[in-house]
């Protein structure tokens, strides 16, 4: 809760609440320092339980020792090395309960470790495939968000072939994000298949198959370093260099970066802070182009951009689609889609129209009830914005 208090700071500022957020973590703190308490009010307890049993014992076994003495039956020696064995004796009991608390947590750790083996078997490294150059083939995609029951897309089918780029449009809440995240392979598929030239994704070595991937989320993340070093997800082989200039050209963020403090090497800050949200938003663009990746995935790419960040991201994905890559673009904008030939439409988590931009359109065009939407996608497409 207290990250989450620093990264929104700036809401939680301007708009009032920052009082009751943190009222909020002050009671979620006490309930903690409660069953804190609690729990050392109870290990204490029988602490000073054991403490007191191995006094009382000891004195017992003196008296009984002096007794015996008294009687002649043992030596005055027997006293003293019987206390010290009792001692001896009880010193584990002791030991043990002072640290119950951290055999409990060793031991819940270690079944949750034991559960979460059994969910991620170790498996052999895949035998590595050659770079893929062909197509992506989704047939049958069910996908949710991690650890949800239900689907939230049902039944996606397409298949797209090396020098396509896709569109992907529909309300919010349709699916779209979910769906991206899943070919890409950030979230499971819970059923169907998504095929890279012919592979299924767990026959690919993940770092293997992210260097043909490129994903730009609605969420941009950086990470904390250099300019230079998060373009090149933090790779340090020999062509680093070129390929992030490369990248940085493709995105056009080439000049903008050389125009900061220190170029490449400037440090991007705690979750790229030191940068504003269109500038993150294209060296994430960068980032994505990175190595040239068969897969570009585009979630929500113009959000925060201008006019000219629009113009680089289009001339971007003619740039992919020429060189033979596959684009995937999630879109609200017109302008976003210029660039790409194909077009998808998902409401409700289904595939409701898939095919050539201009045929969807005109299908879109046909079955829209509402005329206004039809004067605005008609005007659209008359205009050549999409």
């Amino acid at each position: 809760m207290s990250l989450a208090g620093f990264r929104n700071a700036e809401v939680l500022r301007a708009m009032g609440f920052a009082e009751r957020h943190t009222e909020r973590w002050l009671a979620v703190n006490r309930r903690y320092r409660s069953a804190q308490q609690q729990v050392g009010d109870v290990s204490g307890g029988m602490s000073t339980v054991s403490k007191t049993f191995r006094a009382m014992l000891q004195s017992a076994l003196l008296a009984l020792g002096a007794w015996l003495t008294i009687k002649g039956d043992v030596s005055a020696g027997a006293i003293v090395a019987g206390s010290i064995v009792s001692a001896r004796a009880l010193a584990p009991i002791e030991i043990a309960i002072a640290n119950w608390r951290f055999f409990l947590t060793a031991r819940e750790s270690s079944r949750r470790l034991s559960m979460l083996m059994e969910a991620l078997p170790v498996k052999a490294a895949p035998l590595q495939l050659p770079p893929p150059r062909h197509e992506l083939v989704i047939d049958g995609v069910f996908a949710g968000p991690p650890g949800s029951s239900g689907f939230t897309v049902h039944n996606v089918s397409l298949k797209l072939v090396a020098g396509q780029g896709l569109g992907l449009v529909g309300p919010s809440g349709s699916g779209k994000s979910t769906f991206v995240r899943t070919v890409v392979g950030a979230w499971p598929l819970l059923r169907g298949s998504i095929r890279i030239d012919g592979a299924t994704l767990d026959q690919w070595d993940s770092g293997q198959l992210g260097r043909h991937i490129g994903y730009l989320p609605q969420e941009i993340e950086f990470f904390e370093g250099t300019i230079a070093e998060n373009i090149a997800r933090l790779d340090h082989g020999a062509d680093v260099s070129a390929d992030v200039i490369t990248a940085a050209k493709a995105a056009n963020v080439h000049d903008m970066v050389l125009h900061l403090p220190d170029g490449y090497d400037t440090i991007i800050g705690r979750n790229g802070s030191a940068l504003s949200a269109g500038q993150r938003q294209r060296l994430a663009l960068a980032r994505a182009l990175y190595g040239d990746p068969f897969l570009i995935v585009l979630d929500e790419p113009s959000s925060n951009l201008d006019a000219e960040g629009e113009a680089a991201l289009s001339r971007a994905i003619d740039g992919v689609r020429r060189r033979g890559g596959i684009v995937i673009v999630v879109a609200h904008r017109p302008s976003t889609i210029t660039s790409v030939n194909l077009l998808a439409v998902i409401g409700n988590g289904t595939l409701q129209a898939f095919g050539p931009k201009q045929d969807v359109l005109q299908k879109l065009i046909k079955q829209s009830a509402a005329p206004r939407d039809v004067t605005a996608v008609a005007a659209l497409n008359a205009s050549g914005q999409i």
